[in-house]
């Protein structure tokens, strides 16, 4: 029996069909419910939506400040090795990079406690100031330093020890006490580092000074 020739058409026939199925298949043809090959070997890129990233505003906030307000980071030292950071409305005002930080309280590196009085003393009503400590920020104050702190909304100063970590916003002239303050006591049990508190970090929006008379 010659079965050879009709067992190739048959073979034939097979092979294009599950050829023809498998084509249907990948690319989907009319009324396919079949994913397409597009669909299978399609990146993550191209499948997924990426997430958008989160926008940040002026330094580093993740909101933009309400108008007549401005946008601050400040961030004490870590320990006596990383300085503190002092942004203004995107500006960094100090930073280790800028080698303008110092130990002690870093309002515009002043150290010395007769230097410290001699800058806060003459500061305009509505002067914003601005303070990071680095490594220890109370060992110089004297009583009359603190009341200055006091004065400028500090509700924290009278209770600053040696190597606290303590971050401020205060103004002169202000009425209330600053929302604007963190404080972090010096213990060996809750201590980060050692011999020191972790390192404090604020952000927010503080009003404009005020020109009108």
């Amino acid at each position: 029996m010659r079965l050879a020739g009709p067992l190739r058409i048959v073979v034939l026939v097979i092979s294009v069909g599950l050829t023809w199925i498998v084509v249907s298949i990948l690319f989907g043809g009319p009324g396919s419910g079949f994913p397409r090959i597009q669909q299978l070997f399609a990146s993550p890129e191209n499948s997924v939506t990426a997430e958008p990233r989160a926008r940040k505003y002026k330094c580093g906030l993740p909101q933009p400040c309400p108008e007549e307000h401005l946008a601050f980071r400040v961030v004490s030292g870590a320990a006596n090795v990383i300085g503190p950071k002092i942004c203004l409305e995107d500006k960094m005002l100090m930073s280790s990079v800028k080698d303008n930080v110092g130990r002690g309280l870093n309002i515009a590196l002043v150290n010395d406690v007769n230097d410290l009085l001699k800058f806060i003393r003459p500061l305009h009503e509505g002067t914003l100031v601005f303070v990071a400590s680095y490594d220890d920020p109370a060992t110089k104050m004297n009583e009359e330093t603190r009341k200055l702190f006091s004065d400028l909304g500090s509700k924290n100063v009278k209770d600053l020890a040696f190597r606290d970590s303590w971050v401020f916003v205060g103004a002169k002239g202000v009425q209330n006490k600053s929302p604007f303050e963190q404080h972090v006591k010096n213990s060996k049990h809750t201590n980060k580092y050692e011999g020191w508190p972790e390192a404090l970090e604020m952000e927010g929006c503080v009003p404009r000074r005020s020109t009108a008379s």
